[in-house]
């Protein structure tokens, strides 16, 4: 969401992630189909004619969201969709460019240091009042997120900065954070321990500025509606139509204004429903969909453009782990890890193009100490073992003293991809277990919502790469991390986790992350589902969109419009 901190690195691993993507797909028997020049003859004769897909008059590309975003300030997102709307809007210190490589953005130069970091902001960054941008709204930023009072869940990526836990603990005040404005243009950072790749964090949204005066104004509604946002990114929110459609408009304060190609972005359509944005695609209403098992050989029939990528993201099913849940009991999560196939789940359910078995917390594309994380560090995540599963769960009875269990909760989505997945588990659990699940379908929302107040036994999750270095997935239950939902608690996993946040040899580090897989592995903290890969159609005319594991996905910002 690695210690080297050059662009060079970061390009390297990049092309090392695509080469396993290509690897990965060769495997699966999925030939990579480019035929970008190979439209449908009466779709590109729309084209030429000023479709709604894309629109070279107006410079409009016309896509489309997943969910409606529901956290657009910056020190309070936390789900992959805000994160790519806020990348569209939003500029920190540094970004992420068309070849996923580090560059300056508010910031034009900077130094990282063992124990901290100097950057200097350009002078023509802008907010879209016309007011530059300075340091002293990163330091608010970074207060703000680690204000006990503003609830951040990811309060934690700020824990870098010296004095950032104590500060989120309430333990110390905010006005001793680690950070502070030298001049309007120079940004000066302490870290709590020595760091490498702080410059990866500050890529990261919640290191994004505020302007304390603005912020303030909104009464707590920042983020709430376009008008309640302050942009300095290549984009503007022109208007934003809540579960229905948001647009964005070409920014012309934006420093470097003639890196958006395009001038309007409109996001006219929010859905996830696969079937549904691909029809709109053979409409010509959109520029770019997924694609699912069962029209990918349409799509090959149609000589549309397909392209693939392996996303960063493993998704897995939480446990609650909450004192009095009955899910907290050891032997019942063993026996439900014993019950289950992921194989099973991606070849035979779900059969997605491009998706891997989940085999632990840490996705395969992570970089080790000379190689790939998991071939240094092998999973070993047990087999299906039905005998062993069933022993467990009479163990499970045994100590919570019942006869039967009740039905359990299964939280999940609302979308056709977690309906697959939650009846799978549930026939699953039923015929190997004797289990009922309960399964409580819920809008992106409304989950993550009951995600953080623990109702529910079982849920559906995943997590994406916030920066490029394992610590993004390593540090995801330890106690103090807010995005540990289930609440797992462990100290010993808490230790290794501390040794990876401050050791600085990298063998050292990759040591720890192998002690942190055996331990989800051992105490069944997760079951693992799958590793996503998505395959997508692209209009022909619109090129440069960019697809990444780490930063704002996908990415219109170099796009344009060929035409």
């Amino acid at each position: 969401m690695s210690d080297a901190i050059t662009s060079e690195d970061s390009l390297t691993r990049a092309a090392g992630r695509q080469l396993l993507t290509f690897a990965f797909f060769a495997i699966a028997g999925i030939a990579l189909l480019m035929v970008g020049l190979a439209w449908a003859s009466s779709l590109t004769g729309a084209a030429s004619g000023g479709n709604n897909a894309v629109d070279p008059e107006t410079g409009t590309l016309t896509v489309f969201l997943r969910e409606e975003p529901p956290q657009l300030n910056s020190s309070l997102s936390t789900d992959q969709v805000s994160g790519s709307v806020l990348g569209h809007v939003i500029e920190g210190l540094l970004r992420y460019d068309e070849h996923n490589r580090l560059v300056t953005a508010v910031a034009e130069r900077w130094e990282i240091r063992e124990h901290g970091a100097t950057f200097w902001l350009r002078q023509d960054a802008l907010w879209s009042d016309g007011e530059p941008v300075t340091a002293h709204d990163f330091v608010f930023a970074w207060k703000t997120g680690l204000d006990p009072a503003n609830a951040s869940e990811y309060a934690f990526i700020l824990y870098a900065i010296k004095n950032g836990e104590a500060i989120n603990r309430g333990e110390l005040p905010t006005s001793t954070i680690g950070a502070r404005a030298i001049d309007d243009h120079t940004l000066e950072v302490d870290f709590e321990r020595p760091l490498a790749y702080f410059d990866k964090l500050v890529a990261f949204s919640t290191y994004a500025p505020l302007r304390e005066d603005f912020y303030l104004a909104t009464s707590g509604a920042y983020g709430a509606d376009a008008d309640k946002i302050l942009y300095n990114g290549p984009f503007v929110i022109e208007s934003w139509v809540h579960g229905a459609s948001l647009r964005m408009r070409k920014n012309p304060l934006y420093w470097d204004r003639e890196r958006a190609k395009v001038e309007v972005i409109d996001f006219a359509y929010i859905t996830s429903d696969a079937n549904a944005t691909l029809n709109l695609f053979k409409d010509d209403k959109i520029a770019y969909a997924t694609l699912q098992a069962e029209n990918l050989n349409n799509a090959m029939e149609q000589r549309w453009h397909i392209d693939r990528f392996m996303d960063g993201s493993v998704f897995y099913i939480e446990f609650n782990h909450r004192e009095g849940r009955l899910t907290a009991n050891h032997h019942l999560r063993k026996a439900m890890q014993l019950a289950t196939d992921s194989a099973e789940l991606v070849y035979k359910v779900t059969k997605l193009p491009g998706y891997l078995p989940g085999e632990s917390l840490f996705p395969v594309w992570l970089q080790g100490v000379d190689g790939y994380l998991r071939e240094e560090y092998p999973a070993n995540y047990p087999a299906m073992d039905l005998e062993q599963a069933r022993w467990h769960l009479e163990q499970a009875k045994a100590e919570l003293g019942i006869d039967e269990f009740p039905p359990l909760v299964l939280l999940t989505g609302d979308n056709p991809i977690s309906n697959i997945q939650a009846e799978y588990y549930q026939q699953v659990f039923r015929k190997n277990l004797g289990l009922d699940l309960k399964i409580d379908k819920q809008i992106f929302k409304q989950r993550l919502a009951k995600m953080l107040s623990g109702d529910f036994d079982l849920v559906l999750a995943g997590w994406g790469p916030d920066y490029d270095d394992p610590l993004t997935f390593g540090d995801l239950f330890a106690s103090w991390n807010l995005n540990n939902r289930g609440q797992y608690r462990n100290p010993e996993l808490d230790k290794w986790v501390r040794v990876a946040q401050n050791e600085q040899d990298t063998k050292a580090r990759m040591d720890a992350f192998g002690e942190i897989q055996r331990i989800i592995i051992d105490d069944a903290v997760i079951l693992p589902g799958y590793e996503r890969g998505v395959t997508y159609v692209t209009h022909p005319q619109m090129k440069g969109m960019v697809r990444r594991a780490v930063g704002p996905d996908p990415d219109f910002t170099n796009a344009w419009i060929e035409g």
